[in-house]
């Protein structure tokens, strides 16, 4: 089955908690601090395999999680990182963030890697606390929470050259003649619903991959039909090959057909209609063909005169070698996809650049009131708190330093908190204590 859309769950490993631990030896009097830090989570990474051709993997697994890394050890040891987690995709992947939209990677070149979900940092053992007036800290760090997010895979098949034109116009049937895939084929509409690749082999060293993709009607950048989910895959190739059904055997029009089908893709997406193409007016075998192909080659020649029609028939192989060499022929003048890939990263250098905001090392926050409850709004704050081991007094002593180092306790005054008001910050309560200037502004409650 070919799947070429999935959802999926990724989270990076947690980090290791740093361990409290002191050197206990013989002949070691007052041996110190000996709590190692945690080992980092490991990253959930996406690598391309060119062995895959579909999403059909992510339809049965969708939670992907990476292993936290060790706990700190004694005698001043590094907990062991977490290996990362490897999820192959096939070429032409691309990973969305599912809640921003944004495009996170385009994955084509195989070996291709790209970090999904970072893993935690580990905490840090008591060792790192060690100081000149603190010659014995009992402080240690959790852990950092590995990232976690919802992403969107969309696959567009990697081929040279796709195959487009209205259903039963024979795209199928030229592609099992010209390499050894064998799509369904049948007399009626639709017998093709996913796209099927297939290697050409010209026989001078020379090939290229072709694909057959589901036939469009009308209406498909809308969604008409298989609509988008035939279109995206188009976008990929770098030569379109337009079968034409030139014995218009079923009522229709050539010319018209050949009109819609570019309409639609130039609707869908503006450079589909700057793609190189070549018609392949296909059914030469049929007796109208002759007369609707010169009819058609005036009409195209009055709109787009530099178009390449080469009259073919799949039943007879007629004409299809040397549709095959005109196609080879131009691919070699086409620049290579890595070629490409340099040309639309200068572009969009021309365009503008992107500055992303990084916040700082800084404190930021702000109070709001919750009937009577104060809350502080601070991610760094947050942060803060889910690695502080608050099972050690001297962990809270120091996380009440860092507040009021940090004005929140002053902050918190101005807004009119008093002595044993409730304060919020994330998923924890404080309550507010105001003491002496050797206090501090949260105690344990």
């Amino acid at each position: 089955m070919f799947v070429d859309k999935a959802k999926v769950f990724v989270k990076g490993g947690d980090g290791g908690d740093g361990l409290v631990a002191f050197r206990r030896e013989l002949y070691v009097p007052e041996g110190g601090p000996a709590g190692g830090d945690g080992g980092n989570g490991g990253h959930v990474i996406f690598r391309v395999d060119e062995g895959l051709r579909t999403l059909m993997d992510f339809r049965y697994q969708k939670h992907f999680k990476a292993t936290r890394g060790e706990k700190g050890r004694n005698k001043s040891q590094h907990g062991a990182n977490a290996e990362h987690m490897i999820v192959r995709v096939p070429p032409g992947t691309i990973v969305v963030d599912d809640d921003t939209g944004e495009t996170i990677a385009d994955m084509t070149r195989h070996g291709q890697e790209v970090i999904v979900a970072k893993g935690g940092r580990g905490g840090r053992g008591n060792i790192r606390f060690k100081s000149s007036v603190n010659t014995a800290p009992a402080i240690a760090e959790n852990g950092e929470e590995g990232q976690e997010r919802w992403v969107t895979l969309e696959l567009k098949v990697m081929a040279d050259v796709g195959l487009v034109g209205f259903p039963s116009v024979g795209k199928s049937t030229l592609l099992s003649v010209v390499s050894g895939a064998q799509p369904k084929i049948g007399a009626y509409h639709f017998t093709t619903i996913t796209p099927n690749l297939g290697v050409v082999d010209l026989g001078d060293d020379r090939s290229f991959v072709m694909a057959d993709l589901p036939g469009l009607i009308e209406g498909a950048h809308t969604g008409v039909g298989l609509g988008h989910e035939f279109l995206r895959h188009v976008e990929r190739t770098r030569i379109i090959v337009h079968v034409v059904d030139m014995s218009g055997m079923e009522g229709r029009d050539p010319y018209e057909d050949w009109v819609k089908i570019n309409d639609e893709l130039k609707l869908y997406n503006p450079r589909l209609a700057e793609r190189p193409q070549i018609v392949a007016s296909n059914k030469m075998d049929m007796p109208e063909s002759e007369t609707n192909l010169e009819t058609f080659r005036k009409q195209v020649a009055e709109t787009r005169p530099d178009i390449v029609i080469m009259p073919i028939s799949s039943l007879t192989k007629q004409g299809i070698k040397e549709m095959l060499f005109r196609v080879a022929d131009l691919l070699d003048s086409l620049p290579q996809p890595s070629e490409l890939e340099e040309i639309e990263k200068q572009a969009k250098a021309e365009e503008g650049v992107v500055y992303r905001y990084e916040a700082s090392g800084d404190l930021d926050f702000e109070i709001k009131r919750d009937n009577e409850v104060y809350v502080v709004e601070s991610e760094a704050i947050e942060k803060l708190m889910r690695r502080t081991q608050f099972n050690s007094h001297e962990a809270i002593m120091r996380f009440g330093r860092i507040l009021r180092g940090a004005g929140i306790d002053d902050a918190l005054r101005k807004r009119g908190a008093k002595n044993g008001d409730t304060i919020r910050i994330g998923k924890f309560e404080f309550e507010f204590f105001e003491g002496g200037s050797d206090d501090y502004i949260f105690d344990d409650a």
